[in-house]
């Protein structure tokens, strides 16, 4: 009886020709069904300049979270999450963001107008709205955008794929491409007087279209705009469904490059998808290729497996020495909020930002990577240079986790200690006791002070006992004397220095309550993760919840325990806050 009875081990006959070292047998699986891609549509061949080309400069990076990222999310943005996502794309200082579709969803319409109305968009950014090609939502986008002072793109698009074209919209390319010139003339008619708006056009599924066909099209457009570099048109290339390797990607981003009509007047820009897991890849040989901008979403969030991570490629610029035009200096506060906006989590190994990115289970890597560090510090030193301007060359780190707002002895020393036993397995199987992997990384670099101290090995009862003093305050300040919770309200009662101080919140929770009788004591903090867990083990029953925060310009950690969830949420609050006094 095989373990696996839903899979179907191969047993065909051994591949025709292979080598006797590759005894892989073909398999059940009915790949027949497809096609590879030069058999869907003709790949531009000839001369290739991009395999030769590098990449010195950035391209213009336009984050579509807003919009893309947005309708790929099982639970929209509500308005208050989709302009904190909209600050924080400012201050990392994107220059072109993809706001919305106003004519879909009344909430996109109402950011559109919030960023009319409030100043919230510095005047150096560029706003995108999109719109499909129908006369109607095309006037409802430009009136969105109307009695905006930024620059505004209007992205127009349609699908032009041959399986696009006929079962989806049932048009042949002709009555396809009067479809599109049709509402590029209603975008010029509708939005053409307005000076501070250019255009965009996205042919979707692109890199499934004909190329001459897509070409066709976009010349037709761009000379309808009539495109000039006083006021260029964009013209998007996506790649909706990834479907073959990224060399033919760039093929065709460079057969349009070398031939669009209008060239002068074009900013040529692409946007991939992951569908085959190589969507950065195709962004980069696109570009290569010519591509000038490159639309995408921060991490990676989009429709199926996701638009290409514009982070991803960024950094992968600053790992090559340049600029990425970006700041990511503190990717962990960027994590925290796109997870809060999108409500997804960023796996742990995502590149750059996952927190397990520079954590080295292997010995062997750990000790090239100490002695990396180490030569680094001496050559650092030798040259008159503080750490942060020396050359970096780290075995295993492609990048300084310092550039990143990281500390990579911290999330080694976690793993180090691991391999004798593991701080986290001995407070998980001794205490119940299932902390966050920061808070691993933050608790191991204290018990490696304290180990480096005494030369001692470290006891589970030990371990408790330095998390408890750790993370736990002894003798309070500040006491949560007392707390009920109404239909309406929450009475929260403080004792400071022993005077009782008493409140009742409205609209918020518990903790929220707690947080605010704090600060109007004049002792403030911000929440910035809360995980709480059951327990039942020989300390006690009931919840213990780690907190951590941020308050007085620090960031920390704070651990409660409590006969429930909540109760013990409240105790870690009040053992942050007197941490802090």
């Amino acid at each position: 009886m095989t373990p696996f009875p839903t899979l179907t081990t191969p047993s065909g006959a051994v591949g025709a020709g292979a080598p006797a070292w590759n005894r892989q047998r073909h398999s059940a699986m009915p790949s027949h069904r497809y096609r590879d891609v030069h058999r869907r549509v003709e790949v531009p061949a000839g001369h290739r300049e991009w395999p030769n080309a590098r990449i010195t400069t950035a391209p213009l990076w336009v984050p579509v979270d807003l919009r893309d990222g947005n309708q790929a999310l099982a639970e929209p943005m509500d308005p208050d999450r989709k302009r904190r996502f909209f600050e924080l794309l400012i201050a990392m200082g994107y220059k072109e963001i993809e706001v919305g579709y106003p004519s879909a969803s009344q909430t996109d319409f109402d950011f559109v107008r919030l960023l009319a109305r409030t100043p919230i968009a510095p005047p150096d950014v560029t706003v995108v709205v999109f719109t499909p090609a129908r006369r109607d939502l095309i006037e409802r986008t430009v009136e969105s955008v109307r009695g905006l002072i930024n620059e505004v793109v209007i992205h127009l698009y349609t699908a032009t794929a041959p399986v696009w074209r006929e079962v989806v919209l049932g048009r042949s390319r002709e009555q396809l491409r009067e479809l599109i010139l049709a509402g590029a003339r209603d975008v010029l008619d509708t939005a053409g007087d307005l000076p501070n708006v250019r255009f965009q056009f996205s042919p979707e599924v692109f890199n499934l279209t004909e190329p001459d066909f897509a070409l066709e099209i976009c010349d037709a457009v761009s000379e309808l705009w009539q495109a000039c570099p006083q006021r260029p048109v964009t013209l998007n290339l996506p790649a909706t469904v990834e479907v073959a390797t990224p060399n033919v990607y760039a093929d065709q981003i460079e057969y349009m490059h070398r031939n669009l009509a209008r060239r002068a007047g074009v900013i040529l820009s692409v946007h991939p998808h992951n569908d085959r897991g190589t969507g950065i890849a195709c962004a980069e040989l696109a570009v290569l290729a010519g591509a000038q901008r490159v639309e995408g979403c921060v991490f990676g969030n989009g429709e199926r497996t996701g638009n290409v991570d514009i982070a991803t490629l960024a950094l992968n610029l600053h790992a090559q020495g340049v600029d990425p035009m970006i700041d990511f200096s503190d990717i962990d506060e960027i994590r925290r909020t796109v997870e809060y906006c999108t409500r997804l989590p960023v796996h742990e190994r995502h590149p750059y930002v996952g927190d397990l990115v520079h954590t080295a289970f292997s010995g062997t890597h750990q000790d090239a990577i100490r002695k990396g560090l180490a030569h680094h510090r001496a050559t650092a030193a030798s040259a008159g240079l503080a750490e942060r301007e020396s050359p970096w060359q780290v075995p295993y780190l492609p990048i300084d986790p310092a550039d990143i707002g990281r500390s990579y002895d911290a999330v080694i020393r976690v793993n180090s200690q691991s391999g004798k036993g593991g701080i986290a397995y001995l407070l998980q199987t001794g205490y119940g006791l299932d902390l966050p992997r920061r808070l691993q990384i933050d608790l191991a670099r204290r018990v490696q002070r304290h180990t480096d101290g005494t030369g001692a090995e470290v006891t589970a009862k030990d371990l408790f006992t330095l998390f408890e003093q750790a993370y736990t305050v002894a003798d309070p300040r500040i006491v949560l004397a007392r707390w009920q919770i109404t239909d309406a309200s929450t009475e929260i009662v403080l004792a400071v220095d022993g005077r009782e101080v008493r409140s009742v919140r409205h609209g918020i929770g518990p903790v929220d309550a707690v947080v605010e009788a704090l600060a109007a004591v004049g002792h403030s903090i911000e929440i910035l993760g809360l995980t709480q867990h059951s327990v039942d083990d020989d300390v006690d029953s009931g919840a213990v919840s780690y907190l951590e925060y941020r308050a007085e310009g620090r960031t920390g950690w704070a651990f409660g325990r409590g006969t429930s969830v909540l109760a013990a949420s409240l105790a870690a609050v009040l053992n942050a806050v007197n941490a802090t006094t």
